[in-house]
């Protein structure tokens, strides 16, 4: 599996940190079935930068903590798009590390579990799943918690 990572937020983060979402981002694949030989990107950036690409990809014009663009449709007879390595592109993950900060303090959790989460949260939209009916978000909730729980990162 490669990680893709884009710092575009003012902070600088160290390597466990990167470490951590290589680890939950594998660990959702693997939960998942999924082929490891793949590649994904992470991007961080602040309020104001996601704000800017969820109006313009998704007609929404606020900010929110995690936008996850797929590459796959998991339809039939899909061919995935690889790159030189030959691992599957699977998709793009983009965080606002500044609205994970607001919602580790609102939730009383560190911002490594709010960035571990978003990044679960995210592989499982770049898996297939999507939370817009109840009945899906039961099952990708209980998969995010699933992963952490292993990753042993739990919300406590």
């Amino acid at each position: 599996m490669t990680v893709l990572f884009d710092n575009r937020y003012e902070g600088e983060f160290d390597d466990e940190f990167f470490s951590m979402i290589e680890k939950v981002a594998l660990l959702s694949l693997q939960y998942e079935d999924f082929d490891t030989d793949c590649e994904i990107s992470v991007s961080f950036v602040d309020n104001e930068e996601i704000r800017d690409i969820n109006k313009r990809f998704r007609n929404i014009d606020s900010a929110t903590d995690v936008l996850s663009f797929p590459q796959l449709t998991f339809e039939e007879d899909e061919i995935a798009e690889v790159n030189e390595n030959d691992e599957i592109i699977l998709g793009d993950i983009i965080i606002s590390v500044e609205r994970a900060k607001e919602q580790a303090e609102e939730y009383g959790h560190s911002l490594k579990r709010e960035i571990a989460f978003l990044t679960a949260h995210s592989m499982l939209h770049l898996l297939g799943y999507d939370h817009m009916v109840k009945d899906e978000e039961e099952v990708m909730f209980a998969k995010q918690k699933e992963i952490l729980n292993i990753a042993n990162i739990p919300r406590v």
